[in-house]
Parts: C-alpha cells; structure tokens; sequence
C-alpha cells in the first residue's frame, strides 16, 4: 500500500518531513517536473499521444499541475523530492 511504501521511505530516525503525495502514475517520470520558486512547489507533467486508427491519426494530451505552498520556516534550497 501506499502508507507502507511512505513508511518505509520516512524512517522513524530521519527529521524529514512529508508535504505532499502526487500520483502520476499515468505519466513517465521523463514527462514531469518540479520546480521549487517564490515559496512554492509546482509539480507539472505533461503527455501527448499519437494513435492510428481507421479513421487516420488521433491525438490524446493529458496535462497536469499542482502547486503547494512551503510551510513556514522551509526553506527552498531543503526540499527533496523522489519520483
């Protein structure tokens, strides 16, 4: 499940904190980044798709992003993420 993945990745030990989970299963880790700017996390993931069919070609684009806000105190350059 995913609480137990977190759990392990978050030792008891380990002083990091979690601000936010974001599923993007259906992206490629190539098709997403994160940016860290003016005391906000922007997570961005884009993904365009051709298929042919019998009608001829056809197109899917999904896009999605998210921002959070850094709590107080969090300075930019300490934010981690993992993909």
């Amino acid at each position: 499940s995913i609480q137990r993945r977190l759990n392990r990745m978050l030792q008891p030990t380990c002083d990091h904190k979690l601000l936010a989970l974001v599923d993007l299963k259906d992206f490629d880790p190539k098709q997403v980044t994160v940016s860290v700017k003016g005391g906000m996390v922007k997570v961005s993931a884009e993904q365009e798709e051709e298929h042919s069919s019998s009608r001829g070609k056809e197109y899917s684009y999904k896009h999605f992003t998210k921002e959070i806000s850094l709590p107080q105190g969090i300075c930019e350059d300490q934010v981690t993420y993992w993909m």
